[in-house]
């Protein structure tokens, strides 16, 4: 048995947004990001225990847990890695994965690719995670570096980078856009994104969400200030217009 732990903060057995078909979802707990729009705050710590997230499990106790509910998967289901950051615990993916695809189950990594950097040795992590991952749900927070600075406190260069490599070595991708009025909305933004991903070949779909406010519960629960504050949902009529402009047709 590994003896890679991974910190789980929650689990969905039944999951119908987080790849294609009927998805078993493992969240991790984990992320350096501080979304301005984060709906999941309690995932930000690495630390679980004392009422925050499952537990620890290794990649085999995941896995055996996981495989129960293989019956609901049917012929295009499966597993996926979500979070927090799933990339922030790239060994016990990895492994995770790897324990799937023996089995023959579609595997999805969801990631906002904060962690992915071009050092040798992490490459190294990131083509074994790459050999066992059959799709990658990379979630463009915003285009403009400066922008996504303020909006998540990091670049994104390493980010499209990472999106830039994975669609090198062919692995399929989806797309996720958060459309927040005045912050993530701008045309210009927009067809940033649309250039970019108009060169990642790999690109199977994108999607553009909505912004909601339901996680703003969790940010008052953990006494921390929401940074949007009044900021609206959305129009379908703005939704509209920002998938016309990446090509999103329906």
């Amino acid at each position: 048995m590994s003896n890679t732990i991974g910190k789980i903060h929650s689990i969905e057995t039944f999951g119908l947004v987080d790849g294609p078909g009927v998805r078993y979802v493992l969240f991790l707990q984990g992320c350096h990001m501080r979304c301005q729009y984060c709906h999941n705050p309690e995932t930000w710590t690495l630390d679980v225990g004392n009422g925050v997230g499952v537990g620890e499990f290794t990649p085999e106790e995941a896995f055996k847990k996981a495989m129960r509910y293989k019956p609901y998967w049917g012929n295009n289901g499966g597993i996926t890695v979500s979070g927090g950051e799933p990339l922030l615990q790239i060994d016990f993916v990895t492994e995770f994965f790897r324990l799937a695809k023996e089995k023959g189950i579609h595997t999805t990594m969801d990631t906002s690719g904060n962690p992915f950097t071009e050092e040798p040795e992490y490459l190294e992590k990131f083509d074994k995670l790459l050999e066992v991952t059959d799709l990658f749900m990379l979630d463009i927070k915003e285009m403009e570096e400066e922008k996504h600075k303020k909006l998540t406190g990091h670049t994104n260069a390493n980010i499209l980078a990472m999106g830039d490599y994975i669609a090198s070595h062919g692995n399929e991708m989806w797309i996720r856009h958060v459309l927040v009025p005045g912050l993530t909305d701008d045309e210009e933004g927009l067809r940033m994104l649309r250039k970019k991903i108009d060169g990642w070949k790999s690109v199977s779909r994108v999607e553009v969400l909505p912004y909601h406010t339901l996680g703003l519960f969790k940010w008052e629960n953990l006494g921390v200030d929401y940074p949007l504050e009044g900021v609206r949902t959305p129009t379908e009529d703005e939704v509209k217009k920002a998938e016309d402009i990446l090509g999103i047709v329906k």
